[in-house]
C-alpha cells in the first residue's frame, strides 16, 4: 500500500446502541489508517455518502433485515467511492463503485457489498438517489408490492422525501391519480407546484382524516406509507375494499424503536378485505438493473424529477443525521466528502 493511502482516514464509528433517541455520544469520530485489504476487498476513496432513515434500524440491537452495527464499528452507509487497491477479481484501481462503503473517507470495503458504476451514465448524486437504493426502494415498492392500476387513487405518506417523492412521480407515471402527504408549506408547494400531484395535504396543518376524506371521497386504492403513526392510522380509515397498504417504513416510530406502536385502525385490513405488506431491498435486489434502467428511461424523458439537498465535509454527519428525523432536509440527504465542510 502506498504512502498515500497508508495516511490517517476519518470515520464515523458508533460508540453504543441508543436508549431511545440518538445522542452526540452515539457517534465517535476517529482517524485511523486503513488496513491492506484482504482477498476479495477493496480499499478505497469514498466521494459521497447517503443519508438515510434506515440508519435508525442499523443501529438497533433488534432483529432486523440486516445484522445491527456493533459498538466500535464504523456506521454502515451508503456510498459512492474510487477504488484505490484491489484484492478482487471484480475490480480495479480507478473503478467507480456504489454500494455499503461505511461513513469515512477512506477504508476497506467487501466487494460483494459493491458494483461497479459508470459516471457517463449518470451523476454520483444521482447514483445515491433517484438512480440508486432510494429509486430502486421506491420502484419495487410502488410496483411490484403495490401494484397500481390506471385510474386508481394512491396516496403517499413523506411524498416529498427521497423515497416517496419518486413512489408519488412513478404513480403519476403510471396514470393514478396522486395524493401526497407532507409537512409545512415548503414541502406542500413542492409536490403541488414542481411535481404536479392531484392533491396535496399538510400533516401539520390540522385534521389529516378530514384533508384526506376531502382529497380522496371515494377513497383510497393504494397507500404508500413512509411513516406509520397517526397518518396511517388516518389512511386506513379511507382504505377501499381490496386496497392495498405497502409499508416502506415508519419514521414517526423511529426516535424510539423499543416502544414503537402498530396502527390502531388495523381491522379496517380487514373490514376492508385488505393486504398490508412490507418490504425491503433485499426481496428485489438481484432486479436492481431492471430499475436502474426504468428510471434512468423516466428521467432522460423529463417524466422524473430528483431533489438532492448535499451537505459537504464528513463532520456533517451528525448534523445530517439529525436532520433525517426532523425533517429539515428537502429532498434526498447527501454528504459531499471531496468539498469544503459546510
Amino acid at each position: 500500500m502506498s504512502a498515500q493511502h497508508r495516511s490517517p482516514a476519518v470515520q464515523f464509528r458508533l460508540r453504543e446502541h441508543p436508549k431511545g433517541s440518538v445522542q452526540p455520544d452515539t457517534w465517535q469520530l476517529t482517524h485511523d489508517e486503513p488496513p491492506a485489504p484482504a482477498p476479495g476487498q477493496v480499499l478505497a476513496q469514498v466521494k459521497m455518502l447517503s443519508v438515510d432513515p434506515g440508519m435508525r434500524g442499523w443501529i438497533t440491537a433488534k432483529r432486523s433485515y440486516m445484522p445491527a452495527v456493533q459498538p466500535g464499528e464504523v456506521m454502515r452507509a451508503f456510498g459512492v467511492a474510487t477504488v484505490l487497491e484491489s484484492q478482487s477479481e471484480h475490480f480495479k484501481p480507478g473503478d467507480h463503485i456504489t454500494g455499503f462503503t461505511g461513513v469515512q473517507t477512506v477504508g476497506v470495503m467487501d466487494a460483494r457489498n459493491l458494483r461497479k458504476i459508470d459516471l457517463n451514465y449518470a451523476s454520483p448524486t444521482d447514483y445515491l438517489s433517484g438512480l440508486g437504493m432510494t429509486g430502486f426502494t421506491a420502484y419495487f415498492g410502488l410496483l411490484d408490492v403495490g401494484k397500481p392500476q390506471p385510474g386508481e387513487t394512491v396516496v403517499v405518506s413523506a411524498a416529498s422525501g427521497a423515497v416517496g417523492s419518486i413512489a408519488a412521480q412513478i404513480a403519476k407515471i403510471k396514470g393514478c391519480r396522486v395524493i401526497g402527504i407532507a409537512g409545512g408549506e415548503t414541502k406542500t408547494a413542492y409536490l403541488r407546484d414542481v411535481l404536479g400531484l392531484d392533491a396535496v395535504i399538510d400533516y401539520k396543518a390540522g385534521d389529516i382524516g378530514a384533508a384526506l376524506k376531502a382529497a380522496a371521497p371515494d377513497g383510497v386504492d393504494l397507500y404508500f406509507d413512509n411513516v406509520g403513526g397517526a397518518v396511517l392510522d388516518a389512511v386506513l380509515m379511507q382504505i377501499k375494499r381490496h386496497a392495498r397498504i405497502v409499508v416502506c417504513g415508519g419514521i414517526s416510530q423511529y426516535a424510539d424503536m423499543d416502544n414503537a406502536r402498530g396502527p390502531a385502525n388495523y381491522l379496517q385490513i380487514v373490514a376492508q378485505s385488505a393486504s398490508m405488506r412490507g418490504f425491503t431491498m433485499l426481496d428485489f435486489i438481484d432486479r436492481a438493473p431492471e430499475a436502474f434502467m426504468a428510471l434512468l428511461g423516466w428521467k432522460m424523458k423529463g417524466q422524473l424529477i430528483f431533489r438532492e439537498h448535499v451537505l459537504r465535509g464528513i463532520e456533517s454527519f451528525p448534523t445530517a443525521y439529525d436532520m433525517i428525523f426532523s425533517g429539515a432536509n428537502q429532498g434526498k440527504l447527501l454528504i459531499d466528502l471531496e468539498g469544503a465542510p459546510s
